[in-house]
């Protein structure tokens, strides 16, 4: 299970090192072999690949001529890089996903349960700053009762 926001910075090469407390289970979940997508939001996905799969059959089995499904497969699929993490830990952020999400040096990983988001600074900074700006309107419908 990933979770935590962490900072973290791209070499020149545009790699990425994997927190040391998440390589492991990145290793058993997939054998360091992990998808890097675009995200709707402006962001980046990082899954094991084995947790990709199944999402990328249910994107790929929408029908292709309805408009909706076919941006997000473009979206979704089309960004879509297997990567390999080496045995530094290390992941490359290809340039077009680097490029789509804004990356430059700076980034910030945020685990997501069975995933992580990658974004910028600035990106990940605005998002907390519209987290704030909700306010008590925070919790969606289903998540009313929510005690933390």
């Amino acid at each position: 299970m990933f979770q935590g926001a962490t900072a973290l910075n791209l070499d020149a090469k545009g790699r990425m090192t994997i927190p040391a407390r998440h390589r492991d289970a990145l290793t058993t979940l997939a054998e360091g072999h992990l998808v890097l997508t675009a995200h709707p939001h402006r962001c980046l996905l990082l899954y094991p690949e084995p947790a990709w799969a199944p999402i990328r059959a249910k994107i790929l089995a929408a029908p292709s001529l309805e408009t909706q499904s076919a941006m997000l497969r473009r979206l979704l699929v089309g960004f879509a890089v297997d990567s390999e993490m080496d045995t530094a830990g290390r992941v490359l952020v290809a340039p077009e996903l680097r490029q789509y999400a804004a990356l430059e040096k700076e980034v910030w990983l945020i685990g997501q349960g069975t995933h992580f988001e990658i974004w910028s600074d600035a990106g990940w900074r605005a998002q907390q700053e519209a987290i704030f700006a909700l306010g008590d309107k925070l919790l969606p419908p289903g998540l009313e009762n929510l005690a933390l």
